[in-house]
């Protein structure tokens, strides 16, 4: 099985009984939970490296027993080694989490059961705040977009990131059918095959509008709306890279990503007025916590302005 998946790749590590085991998993998460193609390949590379780890102790492929009869001092010594390779906390906190969704499903169909893991503790994820772009460098960006029908491709993609507080991801698996003219509402599919719906401003239209002019190929209402050189679907590499090329371009912080440009939207919004309920609305969060991040952001300004402007902030 080599598609989505990449199973074929645990070939030799295991034995018979713990590859199709594997492979069943690893289907389930492809059909049944529709994670996405970046999820699965997640998943697959720490069973990967978990079942090399074990099979490089045990000198041979590992089996299914082998996993089940694993100690809580296999998984510290696997974490310990992802340490040693320079792997930070949130490459280890999502092995772990690997293993947990791996080992649950394992019990959950009757293949083994493991009481070890549960008490593996996660290590702790650094606390990181977004780092959103100041209005003025989000407009500088997009004005600069001129030229080829390729550039004002990404003005109307960044554009879009940015008024619609879109994931590179949704805005990338967008059709033609989906945005039109007079439309006021966006409908995108979020984690989890999750669908929302957010405002579609006026000024993205008209830019999305412009590149649709420029754009050298023919596309039905089916068809990409953001496209490659030569047609194809738009892939977040590419985009990604064109981002790199002009925040060198600006004189950019490397922060400036075209995920920046959602946390710009969240915190620009959150700044104007809006309360945390609705932009997590927007954004298509599961938690409000996760929405809670960018108020940090605006206390941090806050904090630096008022350190600037109070007469009795500096010591």
């Amino acid at each position: 099985m080599a598609g989505r998946t990449g199973i074929i790749s645990l070939e030799g590590l295991c034995q018979p009984d713990l590859l199709e085991a594997a492979t069943a998993w690893l289907k389930s998460l492809s059909n049944e939970r529709i994670a996405s193609a970046h999820t699965l390949r997640a998943y697959q590379s720490d069973l990967r490296q978990f079942l090399t780890y074990l099979q490089e102790h045990m000198g041979g492929p590992v089996a299914l027993k082998d996993i089940s009869d694993a100690s809580l001092t296999d998984f510290r010594g696997y974490l310990s080694k992802k340490a040693m390779k320079g792997n930070g906390t949130t490459t280890r906190a999502r092995a772990v989490s690997s293993l947990r969704t791996f080992y649950k499903w394992l019990d959950r169909n009757g293949y083994l059961h493991n009481a070890s893991l549960k008490l593996l503790s996660t290590p702790k994820r650094p606390h990181k705040v977004p780092r959103p772009m100041e209005i003025g460098q989000v407009f500088t960006l997009l004005d600069t977009l001129e030229g080829d029908w390729m550039m004002i491709r990404d003005r109307a993609l960044f554009g879009l990131l940015y008024g619609s507080g879109l994931r590179i991801s949704e805005a990338l698996q967008l059709n033609m059918g989906g945005v039109g003219s007079g439309q006021s509402m966006l409908r995108v599919t979020g984690k989890g095959n999750k669908q929302r719906e957010v405002p579609l401003l006026p000024e993205s239209i008209r830019l999305i509008q412009a590149y649709d002019a420029t754009c050298p190929h023919i596309r039905d209402d089916g068809d990409p709306l953001f496209v490659g050189e030569r047609g194809d679907r738009l892939n977040q590499g590419m985009a990604q890279k064109r981002m790199r090329n002009l925040r060198r371009q600006l004189g950019l912080s490397e922060s400036a990503t075209p995920h920046a440009l959602r946390h710009s939207y969240a915190t620009h919004l959150l700044g104007a007025g809006l309360n945390l309920r609705e932009v997590q609305e927007l954004l298509g969060h599961a938690s409000l916590s996760t929405t809670q991040r960018y108020t940090e952001v605006n206390y941090e300004e806050l904090l630096a302005t008022f350190k600037k402007a109070h007469p009795r902030a500096r010591g």
